[in-house]
Parts: structure tokens; C-alpha cells; sequence
């Protein structure tokens, strides 16, 4: 949330036609520029495609979704700013996802910044970026210092059965190692393509008023012509995608 900001001069040194690329010609503003840009619907999602694309990438992975994705998606969020020199991302939204196998994925702007799976029978996995918890019944705790109960969960061995992932360490030493192996690395560009596309139908069920919308993962598109329109912009002057 932000705004309305104070168009400035081009600062030199940028380019700043350039820089809008195919979107429409506006004002220099330091806000959409540089870290920031990520606030306006004209160059990215909002808080969807930022951190999402990190957390919603780790649940299609757990989904066994990373060549697939979601059937249907509606949302409810607060009304972004129409000032056109204000941030005009949904500044909160809850987001829900249906897959084949009727599995629910709920993305929210609210609450710890995480991926938290619960089981059939009040059983829970939470996992960030350097955090896993779980636990075999009941809620997770709440509150600063809150600890998790001990759980069989992380704490029993994998069956020989079991599904095991692959481990890469750290993304840039994976990359680095599948150019000298020449394996496909654990994120490749198909994943990242998937992963993101789950951020997108949540923007455009959001910029649509919270519509359900039914998605084809295979054809990857939507039922709706509204929605199938969002799915591409027109592009200014002489700026093309390549044939």
C-alpha cells in the first residue's frame, strides 16, 4: 500500500522508455521502478507473484503438480487504489485453489510468510525458507518463541517405500552441478513456468472481483473469455513476442 506518489524527472543514466518496455508510456516514477515495481499490476502481481511463486512452487512440488497445476480458483480481497500514481496491487487476498484429486490450496496475504500442510487427521507440516516444523495432532502454536510439539512426523525414518525427493542443496550449486552432470536441475524452467501460472489465475480471478474460474491445466487456459483475455496484453508501439 502506497501512495499517490510524485511523478519526477528521468533520473540520467535511464532509460526510462526503455525500461517500460511494452507496457503503456507514463510518468517517471521512482516507486515503479526498481524493487517496487512489484506494487503495480502494469509490471508484475503483487504480494501473488512475489512471495508465491516461492511458496506455491513448493506446493505443487508436494502436490506431485510441477507439470500441472490447479481445475478451478476464486478469491476475496481488499480493492487496490485507483490512483493512478498509487500502488494498485491487491494489498490483502485469500485465494483458493481446487486440483483434480479435490485437494484445497489457500493462498493468503495475512499469516506467517510459510507453506503449512495439514493431514486428514489434525496432522501438520510448516515449512519456510529456513524453517520446518510438524506435528502429529492438533494446532500449531502461535506467538513469538512458540515451539512446536515433538513429532514422529521429522522424527521417524522414511520407509524404504516411501517417496523420496530430490535434494539439490542449494539452487545455484544445483545449477551449477546439472551443467557439469548434465541432469535436469530440481527447478527447471517448466516448473518455474507452473508455479507462477498458480499467482497468475489468482490475479485474474482478483482483478475480476473474486470470480471462480475453471482451468484447463492441460491446455492450460480458461473456460471464461474474460479471463482468457487477461492471459495476454497489447503491447505498445513496436514491441512484439517473437514468432
Amino acid at each position: 500500500m502506497g501512495g499517490p506518489f510524485k511523478p519526477e524527472k528521468e533520473p540520467a543514466g535511464l532509460n526510462w522508455d526503455f525500461w517500460l518496455g511494452p507496457t503503456a508510456r507514463v510518468d517517471y516514477i521512482k516507486e515503479r521502478c526498481h524493487y517496487t515495481f512489484r506494487w503495480w499490476y502494469e509490471y508484475s502481481g503483487g504480494k501473488m507473484t512475489d512471495w508465491g511463486a516461492h511458496h506455491n512452487d513448493i506446493a505443487q512440488w508436494a502436490l506431485g503438480m510441477d507439470d500441472s497445476g490447479p481445475t478451478e480458483v476464486f478469491s476475496k480481497g481488499d480493492a487496490p487504489s485507483k490512483d493512478p500514481n498509487s500502488y494498485n496491487c491487491h494489498p490483502h487476498f485469500e485465494v483458493t485453489y481446487t486440483y483434480a484429486n479435490k485437494t484445497r490450496l489457500v493462498c493468503k496475504s495475512r499469516g506467517e510468510n510459510g507453506v503449512r500442510f495439514d493431514g486428514e487427521n489434525g496432522q501438520w507440516i510448516f515449512v519456510s525458507r529456513s524453517l520446518i516444523e510438524a506435528s502429529d495432532s492438533g494446532p500449531r502454536p502461535k506467538g513469538k518463541g512458540a515451539k512446536a510439539r515433538a513429532s514422529k512426523i521429522l522424527d521417524t525414518p522414511l520407509g524404504k517405500d516411501a517417496t523420496k525427493l530430490y535434494v539439490s542443496g542449494n539452487h545455484m550449486q544445483n545449477w551449477l552441478d546439472c551443467i557439469q552432470k548434465r541432469q535436469e536441475c530440481i527447478c527447471n524452467a517448466n516448473v518455474g513456468h507452473r508455479s507462477v501460472t498458480v499467482c497468475h489465475m489468482g490475479v485474474i480471478s482478483l482483478r475480476l472481483g473474486g470470480k471462480k474460474l475453471i482451468w484447463d491445466p492441460k491446455k492450460e487456459t480458461f473456460d471464461d473469455a474474460e479471463a482468457v483475455k487477461m492471459m495476454s496484453r497489447t503491447m505498445r508501439g513496436e514491441w512484439k513476442l517473437p514468432v
